[in-house]
């Protein structure tokens, strides 16, 4: 027997507007405070979220002598709510960014310097809204696909999926170590030299290839670049960094260039398929002026 055919949703003209509201509303679960933080008036934005609900067709938010509370439904529709909000500004920024409108932001991650490529954009479009933006070390692949930059140059330590990557050029890797380490008088090192010892660990998708393959030493998990710096001057991990980094180190840290090491590309990474006019001008300019730093 063929199973019946699955009914089709039928459409739901939800107003973004009203999805917002709801969304302060959840997240002060008082309407006085909401309705202060959306400048509009308590009895006004009380009628909104009872619009809403009647689009809905279900009740979001119950009001109690203690406030407001979700309602069971309001539970299961709050993270989709903000699901719906961020794809709605993605959706606009992208024909934002394939019209040309709005500005071009060009991402950078810790020490890597873009003003030449910058200037010399803005020198043939002087008409353009040219902007910089520092991502962190751990975000590239976020500040792209959520729109805050139109391209970054950083070190590709991510996943590249849903993203475009030209390679710019490699880095070498050294070893960081607390002064007092064994091997920090070494003019270089080997992977096998510190095989044995504690490395940070990583999580997320914006460090993969931090470590070398098959290391299982692991010590303690880092989410920023100043925590792994003391943990290396503490001596309770050694680290991987591209070369780069030893011109700005603490004192109380060696960097020891590692012989066999795979270098760390640096790369131009931008959204896959993103068609912003500006775009093959600036790749242009980093691949001629952002060249990596004479060796010291």
């Amino acid at each position: 027997m063929a199973p019946s055919p699955v009914s089709p949703v039928p459409p739901v003209d939800l107003e973004l507007r009203l999805v917002r509201y709801f969304t302060v509303v959840a997240e002060e679960l008082h309407f006085g405070r909401a309705a202060d933080a959306l400048h509009l008036a308590q009895p006004s934005l009380s009628r909104q979220i009872r619009r809403l609900e009647q689009q809905l067709g279900a009740r979001l938010l119950d009001r109690t002598p203690r406030g407001t509370r979700l309602t069971e439904a309001g539970e299961v529709f709050l993270p989709q709510a903000r699901e719906l909000l961020r794809t709605a500004g993605r959706a606009a920024a992208s024909a934002r960014s394939a019209a040309g409108q709005g500005p071009f932001t060009v991402g950078y991650t810790t020490h890597q310097i873009v003003t030449p490529a910058v200037r010399e954009l803005r020198r043939r479009h002087p008409e353009a809204d040219v902007r910089t933006l520092h991502v962190d070390w751990s975000e590239p692949r976020a500040a792209l696909l959520d729109h805050r930059v139109d391209v970054v140059v950083t070190r590709f330590l991510f996943i590249s999926d849903d993203l475009d990557i030209t390679v710019l050029y490699d880095e070498p890797r050294v070893l960081l170590v607390p002064l007092g380490h064994r091997l920090a008088g070494k003019k270089s090192v080997t992977l096998a030299d510190f095989a044995d010892e504690p490395l940070p660990r990583f999580t997320g998708a914006d460090r993969a290839g931090a470590n070398p393959p098959g290391h299982t030493n692991l010590g303690a998990l880092v989410d920023t670049l100043e925590d792994k710096l003391e943990l290396v001057a503490s001596g309770e991990v050694v680290s991987l960094a591209p070369a780069g980094f030893r011109g700005s180190l603490r004192p109380d840290i060696a960097a020891v260039p590692i012989e066999d090491a795979d270098p760390v590309q640096v790369v131009l990474a931008t959204r896959a398929g993103d068609r912003h006019p500006l775009f093959p001008t600036f790749r242009r300019a980093a691949e001629t002026h952002l060249v990596p730093a004479p060796a010291s």
